[in-house]
């Protein structure tokens, strides 16, 4: 898999072969998009609006840190968001609430490692559902008046009044092309439907023209076992850690702790990885720091460690984005 993944995004031949299919792949996503365009489908009546937050490839691209900084800004402007997200890798598909807003309830194998983050991280109420409109209405039963649904670009019976689509300005769209021949879940054509494109990193993006950049910011440590432990982020300089990370690209993380003055020994995993004590061990000299996502895995084992927490910075704001938002329901696809 990782071989095809490189040849993604750096050329080659099994990429190349697998070309009809990707043809294939994306003609039938282009169709069942169109289907909703058209009106000939129509998404699920919802009891109040809808930000839908998702990507074009498979992977990470920093979809979760946009959700923290769309729910902290729409709790400023008085809001009362909540998130749903389908939960990955989870036991079960039914709807759950991970947080009323007062904290996590579910572990992470009941929820997931980014619902768990998130209902970590926020204040506000956090259901999973392999059903999103139902996690929706039951967010709107908590009390929520909108949504941010994490990945939910492609869910397009999920009603929607915004719709964010995160790129990672490194990496692009690859080669362009619709899995499995390339890293697209849908042809580029569906970036039309992106109320807000944002541009992840440094870099040009394939060359996208982006309405938002979004940078991830380092604004200190947190204790894996102990999270009321706190360090700041001069900690890292000189010190020789063991970097853990199961994210979607993990380099972005160990370039940013080496930005910070560590000596980095990177263990890389891969995404949603299911760890085992064995896989936190660490070498006398070296400290373990990973991310806030692993960490939330890490702390059920009692590791000992660091993880090291971002917040995500916007250019410009996207306050325009969320002025707007009605207090009941109805919505688009696109």
């Amino acid at each position: 898999m990782k071989s095809l993944t490189d040849q993604w995004y750096q050329g080659g031949g099994l990429a190349t072969l697998l070309r009809p299919l990707g043809g294939l792949y994306g003609a039938v996503m282009r169709l069942r998009r169109e289907m909703y365009r058209r009106g000939w489908r129509s998404p699920d009546p919802l009891p109040v609006p809808v930000l839908v937050v998702g990507n074009l490839t498979v992977g990470g691209t920093g979809k979760t840190p946009l959700v923290i900084a769309l729910v902290e800004r729409l709790m400023a402007q008085g809001r009362r968001p909540a998130v749903v997200s389908r939960g990955y890798g989870r036991r079960g598909s039914g709807v759950e609430v991970v947080s009323a807003g007062d904290g996590r309830r579910l572990p992470v194998a009941e929820c997931g490692d980014e619902p768990a983050l998130l209902a970590d991280r926020l204040p506000v109420p956090v259901v999973v559902g392999a059903d999103r409109s139902n996690a929706v209405r039951a967010a709107a039963d908590l009390q929520a008046d909108c949504v941010v649904a994490d990945d939910g670009f492609q869910r397009l019976s999920l009603a929607r009044h915004r719709a964010f689509v995160v790129v990672d300005a490194r990496r692009g769209l690859g080669n362009g092309r619709c899995l499995p021949a390339g890293p697209l879940r849908e042809p580029v054509s569906t970036l039309a439907d992106a109320d807000a494109l944002v541009l992840h990193g440094e870099g040009r993006g394939s060359g996208i023209r982006a309405d938002i950049r979004m940078e991830l910011h380092p604004d200190g440590l947190r204790g894996i076992r102990d999270p009321e432990a706190l360090q700041g982020t001069d900690w890292l300089e000189g010190r020789r850690v063991c970097a853990l990370a199961g994210i979607g690209d993990p380099e972005r993380f160990f370039a940013t702790l080496r930005s910070l003055g560590a000596e980095v020994v990177p263990r890389p995993f891969p995404d949603h990885y299911a760890y085992g004590a064995e896989d936190a061990r660490t070498d006398p000299g070296e400290v373990l720091v990973t991310t806030e996502k692993d960490a939330v895995k890490l702390a059920e084992l009692g590791v000992a460690g660091w993880a090291l927490r971002v917040t995500a910075r916007l250019e410009p704001d996207p306050a325009r984005w969320l002025a707007d938002l009605p207090e009941g329901g109805a919505g688009r696809v696109s």
